[in-house]
């Protein structure tokens, strides 16, 4: 019964993260690099630095926290207003992150869930079960996908149709 949820959450957790990136790539098809980059002031993120701030988020909560490797995110570098990469470098550095972090979640020992990490030392969580981690990240990437998809509705002024098609 244990193995069955485990194996049940992890890969429902990986379904979710690929519904995440399939809506993410549907927006992104809609903007131009100019959208890609638009704030509407300083206090306001653009989709690529939103992008990018997953990719930071995801390599240090799931490479980092659950798989072991070493820590490397420069969080800051994420919501800079000088930086502008090409539209490519930024969906690789998304696209490649999360490929990566698929597979981690994908080949996690099903007993290895309830194991103790601590991902963010400093940040704020503490120590969490690395099940409590990839809940985190799977919640973490939906909330910046909702806002890239009403993002991309504003700039674009369109329904985006990422769902069961609506009567209207």
């Amino acid at each position: 019964m244990a193995n069955d949820l485990a194996t049940t959450f992890l890969a429902f957790s990986d379904r979710r993260m690929g519904l995440a990136v399939k809506n993410i790539h549907d927006c992104l098809a809609r903007l131009s690099d100019d959208q890609l980059w638009q704030r509407g002031g300083d206090h306001e993120n653009s989709i690529a630095n939103l992008l990018l701030h997953l990719a930071g988020n995801i390599r240090q909560w799931i490479m980092h926290g659950v798989d072991g490797q070493p820590d490397v995110r420069q969080r800051d570098e994420e919501f800079a207003l000088n930086v502008r990469l090409p539209r490519e470098a930024v969906l690789r550095i998304f696209d490649t992150t999360l490929e990566e972090a698929r597979a981690v979640i994908a080949t996690l020992p099903l007993d290895d869930l309830m194991s103790v990490t601590d991902p963010q030392p400093g940040g704020g969580w503490g120590a969490v079960t690395k099940l409590e981690a990839i809940y985190l990240v799977v919640g973490h990437l939906h909330q910046h996908t909702g806002q890239i998809i009403l993002l991309t509705k504003q700039m674009t002024h369109a329904d985006l149709d990422l769902t069961t098609p609506r009567k209207r």
